[in-house]
Formats: structure tokens, C-alpha cells, sequence
């Protein structure tokens, strides 16, 4: 009979803990109710629990099912809830990897949001170009990864409407996004053609600041704040999962608010 080793370095219960925040609130009750031991977790995850890097990878095995977990549940026309102008937060709070100072400075007069993959027109687009797009203005609630929320007042252009715009491949699995900062994203198509995700030209009625993600940022309020890009330069439409900055660090892929 093979006997469990304990993790060097890792308390059994916390293991469980973390491995239980990856999960939808109501599959988290469950889970956290069963999963009592490393047992439970290798059981449930079909990694044997014995040293720190097999419980590195049946959290990654748990973050990969709350992925899938999320997107059976997404549904594509269920909004975000939206607000009125009273409710917006006031000052917007400033966060990134990087110091508000290190925000990346683009040139709106030599900008080109450059497109590419599964797409009929790949002519890059300036920032009046962009800008000439039909805008609509929506006040909705950023929610941080780091446990705090605000709100804010976007506007901009339906990313659906611009991806039918170009051609896209609307069957496609993805789409791509490069910034200015070296930051990149990858979301899911059914996420890209919500009508509340947005390529935001403005943030409470003026053009979108530096430190928000000027020239462009994609909007998404069914989705934790990292998944929104700021300083975006490509857009790459495509049937191959790209990753991203946190998402290659570790981060749930999905990640739904």
C-alpha cells in the first residue's frame, strides 16, 4: 500500500482553501464541504498528491474545471448590471503592474490598431477611424481580482460590431489582443460578441486618459478587471489559445465577474 507523503512546504487545509477560491461560488460550498483531505483533492482531480509540484498541478487541474465550469454557464445576452451617473466611483482608482507614471505613452497621430488572422480585411485602422464608429456609452462596474470593485462610465464601439465590420471569422474560437505595454489577453469568441464588450474611446465623457488605456482599451464587465486590455495596438482573430500576462502566470483563463 503506497503511503501519502506530506508536501514540504504546503499546510493540507490552505491547499484545499486556494484550491476551493478557483471555484463558482455555489460548486465552491460543495467542494469546500467534501474536499476534507489531499485525498479528497487527488480524487477529485486525478493528481496524486505527494510532493509540491503534484499539488502545484491538481490546483491547475482545479482552475482548468472552473474554466470549463464558467464557460457552460456564460450566457452571451445576459447583461452586466449597468448603473447611473451618481453611482460612478470618483476618482476612478488607477491599477496595473506598473506605477501610474509608467503607463505607456501612444502617439494618437501615427496610432494603427493592426488586425490579423481569420479575417477578410486586414487594413490597420487609425484612431479617426475608430473614432467615426457608431459609440454607445455604458456605466458598469469593474471588479478587480484583488478584491475591490468600481465604477465607471465607458464609451465606445461594440466589439461585435466592428469584428463583423472586418470580416471576421465569427466561429472562431478566440481573439488576441496585443497593448502597447507588452501586456497581451486572449478571450473567448461568445465573450467578444457580448454586446456590453466594448473597444472604449472614453472614460467619463472624455478621451480615455493614459492611465486608462489610452488610445483604446477593450471593455468586458462579465469579466475580472485583468481580462480587460488596455493600450490595445493588434486585435488577432484566431482558433488558437494565446494565453496572455497573468494567464501565463497562473491566473484562471475564464475568470468571469
Amino acid at each position: 500500500m503506497r503511503t501519502r507523503k506530506t508536501i514540504p512546504g504546503v499546510d493540507p487545509k490552505l491547499l484545499i482553501k486556494d484550491a476551493g477560491k478557483l471555484l463558482p461560488v455555489p460548486a465552491r460550498r460543495a467542494f469546500l464541504r467534501g474536499a476534507t483531505s489531499l485525498g479528497a483533492l487527488t480524487f477529485l482531480t486525478g493528481c496524486d498528491i505527494v510532493d509540491s509540484d503534484s499539488a502545484e498541478r491538481a490546483l491547475l487541474a482545479i482552475s482548468k474545471f472552473n474554466d470549463r465550469v464558467q464557460a457552460l454557464m456564460f450566457q452571451p445576452h445576459k447583461l452586466a448590471p449597468t448603473y447611473p451617473e451618481s453611482a460612478i466611483t470618483k476618482p476612478f482608482p488607477f491599477n496595473a503592474y506598473y506605477s501610474e507614471d509608467e503607463a505607456p505613452e501612444v502617439d494618437g497621430e501615427t496610432y494603427k490598431l493592426q488586425i490579423d488572422g481569420l479575417v477578410e480585411n486586414k487594413q490597420p485602422w487609425t484612431l479617426e477611424e475608430l473614432y467615426k464608429l457608431p459609440q454607445e456609452k455604458q456605466i458598469t462596474r469593474h471588479i478587480c481580482v484583488e478584491g475591490w470593485s468600481a465604477i465607471g462610465s465607458w464609451t465606445g464601439a461594440r466589439l461585435s460590431d466592428f469584428l463583423q465590420r472586418i470580416g471576421a471569422d465569427l466561429t472562431a474560437k478566440y481573439v488576441y489582443f496585443i497593448c502597447a505595454e507588452g501586456y497581451s489577453n486572449t478571450i473567448d469568441m461568445p465573450t467578444a460578441l457580448h454586446p456590453q464588450t466594448q473597444m472604449t474611446f472614453r472614460f467619463a465623457d472624455d478621451i480615455l486618459p493614459r492611465k486608462y488605456g489610452y488610445p483604446m482599451k477593450i471593455r468586458i464587465p462579465t469579466k475580472l478587471g485583468f481580462k480587460n486590455p488596455k493600450h490595445v495596438v493588434a486585435l488577432v482573430v484566431t482558433n488558437e489559445d494565446r494565453g496572455g500576462y497573468w494567464e501565463d502566470r497562473g491566473y484562471n483563463w475564464f475568470s468571469g465577474s
